[in-house]
């Protein structure tokens, strides 16, 4: 069985690429990213360094695969339409192009909750939430512009690829090189402030039950089901984001947060500092956009009962364990 994993050595497309050595060990599995990687040269996986603006390279590595799994894509909340609009969505159909072409049968997409979010808190909606008509930053905007592409690609019989895209969100555990270095790195320096009443519940997903609704996904498409659809996936249970935060920065022997700034004033110094950044053309991205106040000052949870009906997607890492190991990770690693 051949799988190809795009950007295979980034977070979770190396825990996929883990889990199914583990699964298949005989397996052959092709990891196409940007950059080397010798620990999955390690494990036998071939490396293959490549972009996703690159066709016929996509087409070679996909040629007779089974299953790919399309994890690659630019995230962030900062930078030009251009920047998000060429790895997410021409990227994404150049993925397409070279499972129809190499005669894939199954394309699992790495989406995300931000194709729905248009501004406004969410509490608990499931899947037949619309795309909103206008998204707060570029990655939401060109991840949904992704997802209907590939979700339309399942329409197509005569194309062969059957599709599901999944959609994970605020992606956490050990290892994970962006939410909680960030979290943890502004905590240390004192410039973490609790966004509202500190009463916002948010899903989370621990990466371990990422990748075991990417398995999910795969065993559905291989018994004919669910085909054409995406899923919100979480570790099914909301948690108090800064109740959530303060847990594992106490773990970490870091002061808790207890200063407060309003939902409304966040979102006035992230409308000021993108204004200034965007100006003078400064480097890196502002240490506060009017994105980054919703998200850390309102709701944001989902319903994943289709996830669980559908795919038969069960979480296997518990929050609290979870939290622990990650402690443990990040006092072992120096995070």
């Amino acid at each position: 069985m051949k799988y190809v994993v795009t950007g295979g050595g980034g977070f979770i497309g190396s825990h996929i690429i883990k889990a199914l050595k583990t699964r298949e060990p005989e397996a052959d599995i092709v990891a196409y990213q940007r950059s080397a990687n010798k620990e999955l040269k390690q494990m036998g996986v071939a490396v293959v360094q490549g972009d996703l603006g690159d066709p016929a390279a996509l087409s070679r590595i996909c040629e007779g695969a089974d299953t790919v799994f399309h994890v690659a894509a630019r995230a962030g909340i900062w930078g030009s339409w251009e920047d998000f609009y060429q790895p997410n969505v021409i990227g994404t159909r150049n993925v397409l192009y070279a499972c129809n072409s190499g005669g894939v049968k199954h394309l699992i997409y790495t989406s995300t909750p931000s194709v729905v979010f248009g501004g406004k808190p969410i509490r608990g909606e499931d899947e037949s939430l619309p795309y909103p008509e206008s998204w707060p930053f570029f990655y939401g905007h060109t991840k949904a512009l992704a997802e209907a592409s590939v979700l339309e690609a399942n329409q197509k019989p005569q194309q062969g690829v059957q599709t599901i895209a999944l959609r994970p969100h605020l992606v956490w555990g050990p290892g994970d090189p962006h939410i909680i270095p960030r979290v943890l790195q502004r905590a240390r320096a004192g410039r973490l402030r609790i966004v509202g009443d500190g009463s916002n519940r948010v899903d989370i997903t621990h990466v371990d039950n990422v990748v075991a609704g990417h398995l999910a996904a795969l065993g559905a498409l291989r018994e004919g089901r669910a085909g054409g659809r995406a899923f919100f996936l979480s570790d099914d249970k909301p948690v108090l984001l800064w109740d959530w935060i303060n847990m594992l920065l106490e773990g970490l022997d870091i002061p808790v947060i207890e200063k407060r700034v309003s939902l409304e004033t966040a979102q006035r110094i992230g409308g000021v500092l993108e204004w200034v950044y965007r100006t003078f053309r400064l480097k890196g991205e502002p240490p506060m956009t009017r994105f980054t106040a919703m998200q850390l000052g309102e709701d944001h949870w989902f319903n994943v009962s289709a996830a669980k009906d559908q795919l038969g997607y069960r979480p296997v890492m518990d929050n609290e364990t979870g939290v622990r190991n990650l402690i443990e990770y990040c006092k072992a690693a120096g995070v």
